[in-house]
């Protein structure tokens, strides 16, 4: 599986909270900023301080291993996007004009932008931000700040550099799409994002084309960890390396990481930390396998990370992976429901509604947890996922198991954050189905990310000979549509009240109907007006939702019904839509293990990308009376090293109180490792 992230499933701008709660009693420990269509929250860490010394130090090193790899995120969504930042925070650090003119303001609310994407590029649509301050403005500001706080290169000017950012912050036909995934057009020429350089997208699937052996059963991930140029009319990979791309921060990362594998908390995690190391210097995607081999075969850790390039979300062509870091450990009492998925995962895949051609015979190496996350870092950074699944390489996941993770302490801070917002009295149809969510969601949310990284991604398999990237640009799509009716089917099976993971067979009902509710409407919030859906997830819940509801229609299994003129979605039968949902996945199931792109093509284009302009406007208005941000990340919380009068770590503390403008200036000093412009 190449996209296995559960990038904000159920993590929705909306609370299962049906308002018992004011906006003004809310816990304020959560709401650090609010700016444009963002909010920026806290999460707490429980249990911390629980944790004997070794493991602080390990946590606090592999914290520091997490931030240092910041400026890789920014370098890889586009190849201007340092520069541009450390422009805007020259200007906003050290201009003496008017802080409180429009023009300022606004600079500020795009800076801020620019922090919480890692870019000029919106993290969701990919959108190209809209600054709201003028060019002239701009120039003039650049130039009243101090040369010495620019990021000019050797010989450069003021002049030049403007000349260079201006026109891609400003003209909207410049690197308009960091992503672009529009049926028909070159995907790699028309992406902003910094995996490729001067070579098409036929020349790309060429050149890797060309590595591949069909017959090979364990191949490598081909073009994860690079950058592909064309030089001279040669076309060449450019590694990430220590002495290669990207080697002063990977530097810092190897130096951190090597502190944490001397104070690992068995053999088994230092050799983890160990290969992670070398196959940092080396950039052997071989070397890689066997890291990730190893690290889903640590199941004894209480602490654990992911820091590396992983997911591929940022390249069109779903090959290239973006730098991220994750630093946790486990909550062992809510761990028990993901040990009791882990330990049934061999029935749900005996009785799926899959073909059993693309079944797996046996179930190997399926482990689960729930954790809380100590630091977030790269394309986890501000926004993360809830829910997590790796590793990637099919053949690794079929020989060695995966490791899926629910990350319950964001879980609870979204739920918090959102308490009282009036979501569910404009949205969801009566009180029957709000009393449901109230009483369930919570719970069932949790139990669906467990359900979709544990079991939906683990299941199934390639028939021998499919290529793992037959399903090209719409392959993350298909992916989490998978995982997600994998886990919405089996919420409704009596095995899970049985397994005491829902306490009746009632409670599923109220995912459905927030599944369908999201899908059909209310995440069309993040949709800009005339726009088609373009993000692998929204196109994922759009195409489950839009589908059960056009199949379902002749026995109105799903009805979209107006009262007081507003648009509702009503679920009439649940149990025929739990029907609908298992003949999905198994054609999905077919599509993967088949590599049969143009069925999957067909199925994303047809239920999972046009919008209803009129249903689309409904919603935007009735969403802007709410004044609720659509999109949430976080700051972290910063951990402070301890020491004795030799320098050795006598205890690690951690604090809340650092706000999201003092965070991202304090990285932005002391983790800005890689030069303004990388080749």
């Amino acid at each position: 599986m190449k996209k296995t992230i559960s990038m904000m499933i159920a993590a929705t701008a909306f609370s299962v909270s049906t308002g018992i709660a004011s906006v003004e009693s809310v816990d304020p420990f959560y709401r650090v900023d609010r700016f444009a269509d963002l909010e920026v929250l806290r999460y707490k860490v429980p249990g911390f301080e629980k944790l004997t010394l070794q493991q602080k130090k390990l946590l606090y090193y592999l914290s520091q291993a997490a931030i240092e790899g910041r400026d890789i995120i920014y370098d890889q969504n586009c190849k201007w996007n340092l520069a541009i930042r450390r422009t805007l925070e020259a200007v906003y650090t050290q201009y003496k004009g008017d802080r409180s003119s429009d023009d300022f303001e606004a600079l500020e609310t795009y800076l801020k932008q620019v922090w919480f994407a890692n870019g000029i590029h919106h993290h969701y649509s990919t959108d190209k931000f809209v600054p709201g301050f003028g060019q002239e403005f701009f120039e003039k500001a650049v130039k009243s700040v101090d040369t010495r706080y620019l990021p000019l290169q050797k010989g450069e000017t003021v002049n030049q550099l403007l000349a260079n950012i201006s026109p891609v912050i400003f003209d909207p036909a410049i690197d308009a799409k960091r992503v672009n995934q529009a049926e028909g057009e070159d995907l790699v020429l028309t992406s902003a994002g910094n995996y490729y350089d001067g070579v098409t997208q036929a020349e790309a699937e060429a050149f890797y084309n060309k590595m591949k052996n069909p017959n090979d059963l364990r191949p490598v991930s081909y073009g994860l960890n690079s950058r592909l140029v064309k030089r001279n009319g040669k076309i060449e990979e450019r590694v990430y390396k220590v002495g290669g791309l990207y080697s002063k921060a990977l530097e810092k990362i190897v130096y951190w990481l090597e502190k944490a594998a001397s104070v690992a908390e068995n053999a088994q995690q230092k050799a983890v930390i160990e290969k992670l190391i070398s196959y940092n210097k080396t950039g052997n995607l071989k070397e890689f396998d066997e890291y990730a081999i190893l690290w889903v075969n640590d199941l004894d850790s209480d602490i654990d990370f992911v820091n590396g390039f992983t997911e591929t979300y940022g390249d069109p062509l779903g090959m290239k992976a973006s730098w991220e870091a994750l630093v946790n450990f486990k909550n062992k009492e809510a761990s028990e429901r993901t040990h009791i998925i882990s330990a049934n995962a061999q029935w749900f895949e005996d009785n799926s509604p899959v073909d059993n051609r693309f079944k797996k015979e046996k179930v190997k190496g399926v482990s689960a947890k729930v954790i809380t996350a100590a630091i977030l870092g790269g394309d986890t950074y501000p926004s993360t996922a809830i829910g997590i699944n790796l590793p990637n390489s099919n053949w690794i996941r079929h020989e060695h198991g995966s490791k899926s993770v629910t990350i319950e302490n964001i879980t609870e801070a979204y739920d918090k954050a959102a308490q009282g917002n009036g979501f569910a009295e404009e949205f969801v149809w009566s009180d029957k189905e709000r009393e449901l969510m109230e009483k369930y969601g919570f719970q069932a949310d949790n139990l669906h990310t467990d359900l979709h990284e544990c079991l939906g991604h683990a299941s199934g398999k390639l028939l021998l000979g499919t290529d793992s990237d037959a399903l090209k640009a719409h392959s993350s799509t298909l992916e989490e549509a998978r995982a997600d009716l994998f886990a919405l089917y089996y919420m409704a099976d009596p095995k899970i009240v049985e397994l005491k993971l829902l306490p009746n067979a009632e409670a599923y009902k109220s995912e459905y109907y927030k599944y369908m509710m999201n899908g059909l409407m209310t995440q069309l919030t993040r949709i800009e007006p005339g726009k088609n859906i373009e993000e692998a997830h929204m196109r994922n819940r759009q195409l489950i939702a839009r589908y059960v509801f056009e199949k379902g229609q002749k026995d109105n299994v799903v009805e979209m019904k107006k009262k007081d003129g507003k648009t509702f979605v009503v679920i009439n039968d649940y149990a025929k839509m739990r029907s609908l949902l298992g003949e999905l996945l198994a054609e999905i199931q077919r599509i993967k293990s088949t590599g049969d792109y143009e069925a999957g093509r067909d199925l994303v284009e047809t239920y999972g990308v046009k919008v209803d302009p009129e249903l689309h406007k409904e919603v935007l208005s009735r969403y802007e009376k709410l004044n609720i941000a659509p999109y949430k990340g976080f700051v972290n919380p910063v951990y402070t090293a301890v020491t004795d009068k030799k320098g050795d770590i006598t205890d690690v503390t951690i604090s809340y109180d650092e706000s999201y403008i003092d965070q991202m200036l304090r990285y932005s000093k002391d983790y800005s490792n890689l030069p303004t412009y990388n080749y």
